[in-house]
Order: structure tokens, then sequence, then C-alpha cells
């Protein structure tokens, strides 16, 4: 059974870049456009990874990170995003963060990175 990953971005198009990769990749993809649309697809479903953009609005993604650590302390989460400060990536681990990918990324990069993170789990 192929891993379901949760994507959360407000750029459609990086939305669909992410789900044309991953599904390329044999993944199960579900979509949300912002932080509070994605803990609730999270709180309704059940996935195996999350991807999720930081600077979105409604919910960033730092808050959303948090949110889902109440719901599930085991799910990995990587975030992505075009911040490749260590700050940011500070406050990512902070909220419950696994990981890190910095758009723009190459895709087979890309899908090396989450086949790792999946069979590390």
């Amino acid at each position: 059974m192929a891993a379901h990953i949760l994507a959360v971005d407000d750029s459609a198009t990086m939305r669909d870049m992410v789900r044309d990769t991953l599904e390329t990749g044999g993944y199960e993809v579900t979509l949300a456009e912002h932080g509070q649309e994605g803990v609730d697809k999270f709180a309704a479903g059940k996935f195996d990874l999350i991807i999720a953009d930081i600077n979105m609005p409604v919910m960033d993604g730092i808050t959303m990170i948090r949110e889902i650590r109440k719901l599930n302390s085991d799910v990995p989460i990587i975030t992505l995003t075009t911040e490749a400060e260590e700050s940011m990536k500070q406050k990512g681990r902070e909220a419950g963060a696994d990981g890190w990918i910095v758009k723009p990324f190459r895709p087979a990069q890309f899908l090396d990175i989450i086949k790792q993170i999946l069979e590390d789990m």
C-alpha cells in the first residue's frame, strides 16, 4: 500500500508540483491550501507523512505543526519553504518538524528525501 502524504502549501503551483512529483513516485497525496485546512484534513484522515510550507495565510506552518503535534506526536513532518535561515529551521524544529526542504528543489532529490524519511519510520 502506498504511503499517504498530506501536502500543505498556499501556492497552487507548488501544491500541483508536489502532488505530481509524489504521485510519480507512487505515493497517495492529499492537498491543503493553508494550515487550518491541513489540521482539519489531518484530524479526519490517516497520513504517513506531512509536508508543510511555513509562510501561509489563515494559519502558518509553525502553528499547524504545533496543532498536529497535539493530535499525533509520531507522524513525520517536513517543512517545505523558501526560508533557508537557521532561525526558521530552529522554529520548525521547536514546533515539532522532523526535517527541512528548501524551495526550489529538484523533483528527483525531493523524492529521494521523502523515500528516506518513510523508510526510516
